[in-house]
């Protein structure tokens, strides 16, 4: 019987899964040509990883279970979880569908369930499998009754409720798409906060995280060629540059350009828009003008947006405290 390398080299049609064309006759014993090769990375890849599944149900949106979740698993590397997100379980008929889902595909369970009622008949069922369930908001829950000495309201969603913070949240997104990228520069005067920086610098997508936290958070861009609007001069809130390592802003800036097509990448790539030198100036250039003007500066080349929005928070705090210190007299109480 023909190796399938030697009938290839005939001429013979061998089915791709059988041909080693990827691995050098050098680098592989010969047996490399068997069937299961090509998928042996995969399966190294996979071993030493356990599957688990792990169940999160939620009376609301979900987002309290996986941001625990996130921030949770992120620290084990050999587990693979198979997420299973139940939300907006409010009724006996909504949670034996819950149930039902935890018996096909048994794992632990993560809750946020309010109902006494509901959490009876979920805490039931866990405990007849064997499985292990967290009420993940008891601990806060009895630790701040305890400090207020009230006790606390069963109402599920209660956090998303539209009052007040809900509608600035809104108003806030609101401002940010209309302050997008140097827009309506006359409403400046109306934001917390102003992010300044080189063109594609994550303003945007920082400018919007703040937002879902209810701040209004302008963006400007940095051009060499532009002058910085006038009311930057006398900014009415804090300003902050965000900066990056200019390779791996060259690297954003190209798969901008290749999302936007060949045109834009030649008219773009003749103004200097991708080249090392220009962008290397072009940066310097920008973390002078805000160490000159007193603006403070983070480095997002590392960061994610939620880190970067973190650091902002920060230094607007520091900003307002300097300010509220300012405006006490001297000498005066508070």
């Amino acid at each position: 019987m023909k190796t399938p390398i030697r009938a290839q080299a005939e001429g013979q049609i061998v089915p791709p899964y059988l041909r080693r064309a990827r691995y050098p006759r050098s680098a592989l014993p010969w047996c490399s040509s068997l069937l299961f090769l090509p998928v042996i990375p995969a399966i190294l890849a996979r071993m030493g990883k356990q599957r688990m599944n792990l169940h999160l149900v939620s009376d609301a949106t979900g987002e309290t279970l996986n941001a625990i979740a996130r921030a949770t698993v992120a620290q084990f590397e050999h587990v693979e979880i198979l997420y299973h997100r139940w939300s907006l379980i409010r009724s006996r008929l909504q949670l034996h569908r819950v149930l039902e889902g935890i018996e096909a595909e048994p794992g632990p369970v993560l809750s946020t369930l309010v109902d006494q009622a509901l959490r009876h008949d979920l805490e039931t069922l866990c405990a007849r499998l064997g499985l292990a369930v967290v009420n993940v908001l008891d601990p806060v829950l009895a630790l701040l009754q305890e400090q207020i000495g009230e006790q606390a309201t069963a109402r599920p969603g209660r956090q998303y409720v539209l009052d007040a913070d809900y509608f600035r949240r809104i108003d806030a997104m609101h401002y940010v798409l209309a302050h997008d990228d140097g827009q309506a520069q006359a409403g400046l005067r109306e934001a917390d906060v102003c992010l300044v920086g080189v063109s594609r610098s994550s303003k945007t997508p920082t400018a919007f995280y703040l937002a879902n936290r209810g701040i209004k958070a302008a963006n400007i861009p940095l051009v060499p060629e532009l002058p910085v609007p006038d009311i930057l001069d006398q900014p009415p809130c804090p300003v902050i540059g965000l900066t990056l390592d200019a390779r791996a802003l060259i690297d954003i800036r190209r798969h901008r350009l290749r999302l936007i097509g060949s045109p834009g990448l030649v008219r773009q790539d003749a103004n200097g828009y991708v080249d090392e030198e220009r962008v290397k100036a072009e940066l310097v250039w920008a973390r002078r003008l805000c160490s000159a003007r007193g603006w403070p500066v983070i480095d997002v080349t590392r960061r994610s947006i939620e880190e970067t929005a973190a650091a902002v928070l920060q230094l607007m705090e520091a900003w307002q405290s300097r300010r509220a210190r300012q405006a006490t007299p001297a000498g005066g109480s508070g």
